[in-house]
C-alpha cells in the first residue's frame, strides 16, 4: 500500500498507534506501520538530534521519518530521493568546512524551517506543514516545542551528537550522554493527547539513549506511558544480536545492558507489556512481559508490514489477557 493509497482519515475499526522514534529503525517500522493502519497512525519522533547549520535548522529524525512516510527517502539511507548537492559543492569552494552533507532539495526544507521559527511557528505545526506537503496521511509530532540538543561525551571531550556520529564516527567508549534542556521543557499537548488516546503504543527499534531517552525523558511523559490504557510493545533494535546502523552497541555498553532482548527489555521495565525481537529470552524478562519472536530485519516493505502487524497481533493478546 502506497502512501496515496492509504487512508486519509482516521479509521475508528482501526488501532490508533503511536510509535516513538528515532532516525533509521523507527522510521523504516513507521513505513510499515503506515501501509497497515494509514492515518491512524502517530509517529512521536525525537528532535534533541537536531542541528543549526548552513543558516537551516536541521532537523534529522522528524525528516528522516517524513521521507520515509512519503516514499521518498534516497537509498542512502537519509536525505530526500534523487537530490543534488549543487549548494554543498559550492560552499566549499568558499571554503566553508562541509562536514555535515546536506542535499539541495533537504536544505530547502531546513532553510525554511529556520524561517518559520524566526516567525515565532511552533516546531508542531511546522512539522506539520512539512508532512502536508509531503502529502503524508500519519500525524508526525515532536514531543516538545522547546529546544533540546544532545551532548556525547568520549576521551574527555565533550561534543555535539551529531559531530560525534559524523566527525567522530560514532566510536566510543561513551563515557557521558546528556540531553539538554530535558528537564526544564514542557510536553506539546499534542503529544499528551496522542499517548491518551492510542490503542498501542510502541517504542520504535531507535537508540535508547540517543533517540527514545529524550522523548520518555520529558517531564510527565514516561509516567503517561506508563498510565495510558494501550498495550505497551518495544521493538528490538537488535538484529541476530548485533546493530545493523549506527553505534547502538556502544550506547547499551554505556548503559551497562547486554546486547540482547533481555537487556532491551530492562531499559523499559516500568513500562513495557512487550517486547518483540528475533531472540529468545537467555535471561528473565520483566515481571509479566510478553514477547514475540519474530525476524525483525526491516529491509523490504513486505516486512516492514510484517512486523507491525505482528506488534499488533501481540498488543491484542496482550489486551486479550488483561
Amino acid at each position: 500500500m502506497s502512501t496515496e493509497s492509504a487512508a486519509s482519515t482516521p479509521d475508528s475499526a482501526t488501532p490508533r498507534v503511536v510509535l516513538l522514534s528515532g532516525g533509521t529503525g523507527g522510521a523504516k517500522l513507521a513505513r510499515g506501520f503506515l501501509d497497515v493502519v494509514g492515518a491512524n497512525l502517530t509517529v512521536i519522533a525525537n528532535v534533541a538530534d537536531d542541528i543549526d547549520i548552513y543558516g537551516a535548522h536541521v532537523s534529522p529524525d522528524p525528516d528522516l521519518v517524513s521521507y520515509w512516510l512519503a516514499q521518498r527517502v534516497d537509498p542512502r539511507g537519509w536525505g530526500i530521493e534523487n537530490d543534488s548537492f549543487t549548494v554543498m559543492d559550492e560552499l566549499r569552494k568558499l571554503g566553508e568546512d562541509i562536514w555535515f552533507n546536506l542535499g539541495d532539495r533537504d536544505l530547502a526544507v531546513c532553510v525554511q524551517r529556520a524561517k518559520w521559527f524566526a516567525e515565532g511557528v511552533r516546531p508542531t505545526e511546522a512539522l506539520a506543514r512539512l508532512t502536508k506537503s509531503l502529502g503524508i496521511a500519519a500525524t508526525v509530532l515532536p514531543p516538545t516545542d522547546d529546544q533540546l540538543r544532545t551532548t556525547v561525551q568520549v576521551g574527555g571531550r565533550r561534543t555535539g551528537v551529531q559531530d560525534f556520529l559524523i566527525r567522530g564516527h560514532g566510536n566510543g567508549p561513551i563515557e557521558d550522554v546528556k540531553v539538554e534542556n530535558l528537564e526544564e521543557s514542557t510536553v506539546t499537548d499534542e503529544t499528551f493527547a496522542a499517548i491518551h488516546e492510542a490503542d498501542v503504543i510502541v517504542i520504535g527499534p531507535s537508540n535508547p539513549a540517543l533517540s527514545i531517552t529524550p522523548i520518555i525523558g520529558l517531564p510527565g511523559l514516561r509516567d503517561a506511558i506508563k498510565k495510558a490504557s494501550a498495550p505497551k510493545i518495544v521493538v528490538s533494535p537488535l538484529v541476530e544480536g548485533f546493530v545493523l546502523k549506527g553505534p547502538t552497541d556502544a550506547f547499551l555498553d554505556h548503559l551497562g545492558v547486554t546486547h540482547d532482548v533481555a537487556g532491551i527489555a530492562s531499559l523499559y521495565a516500568d513500562v513495557l507489556d512487550g517486547i518483540v525481537s528475533d531472540d529468545a529470552p537467555l535471561a528473565p524478562l520483566p515481571d509479566g512481559t510478553a514477547h514475540r519472536q519474530v525476524d525483525v530485519l526491516l529491509d523490504t516493505p513486505e516486512r516492514r508490514r510484517e512486523v507491525a502487524a505482528d506488534v499488533l497481533s501481540l498488543a491484542a493478546e496482550i489486551r486479550g489477557a488483561a
